[in-house]
């Protein structure tokens, strides 16, 4: 699991771009976190001012997302975390895992209290976005938070939203494929 406030010589910088900053944890877990510039702002001051003001705790939760139907252990299962103005946009909080067929979970800390929907795909090829068919039809797995159904076009923002406190809280959804069928058992 990817900390953002662990210390900084069990973290580092993989990638900065114009979308923001990639974090590795050096734990050996696998995990990638991005945040956009001003989350990486945001995360910073938290880590200087938050445990002086809260007495060494900056009272955020840890986020689990447990995807379900993952058809392959090929590439890997890549979350966003997003806001109302987000939600099917670029999201600045993310994350991803190696994927495992059946069940894969993502996790990631330092997540704060607030309304929040997920987005996920199987990234198959480890290009960093959900390919697609003729019509925008994806060819890979994709889900969202509460399982929201996809129908002729991406969910509403209200049927993908969920409430987090700020303590430890797993979700759980399923990938849903149009091309190509669901995960072998």
């Amino acid at each position: 699991m990817l900390d953002l406030r662990q210390p900084r010589d069990t973290r580092r910088i993989h990638r900065a771009g114009a979308k923001g900053v990639r974090l590795i944890a050096d734990d050996g877990t696998g995990l990638n976190v991005t945040l956009g510039f001003g989350k990486v702002a945001l995360a910073a001051l938290g880590m200087i001012a938050a445990p002086a003001l809260a007495g060494g705790s900056t009272g955020t939760g840890t986020l689990h997302v447990e995807i379900g139907n993952v058809r392959s252990a090929k590439g890997r299962v890549h979350i966003d975390v997003c806001t109302q103005a987000q939600f099917l946009k670029d999201c600045p909080i993310s994350a991803d895992a190696p994927a495992r067929v059946g069940i894969t979970t993502v996790s990631l800390t330092g997540l704060p209290p607030g309304r929040y929907a997920v987005q996920a795909f199987l990234d198959e090829n480890g290009n960093g976005k959900v390919d697609q068919a003729l019509f925008g039809i994806p060819k890979e797995g994709v889900g969202f938070s509460n399982d929201a159904r996809i129908k002729l076009g991406p969910p509403k923002w209200s049927d993908a939203m969920f409430d987090t406190t700020g303590g430890e809280q797993t979700i759980r959804l399923n990938l849903r494929y149009f091309l190509g069928g669901d995960a072998k058992r």
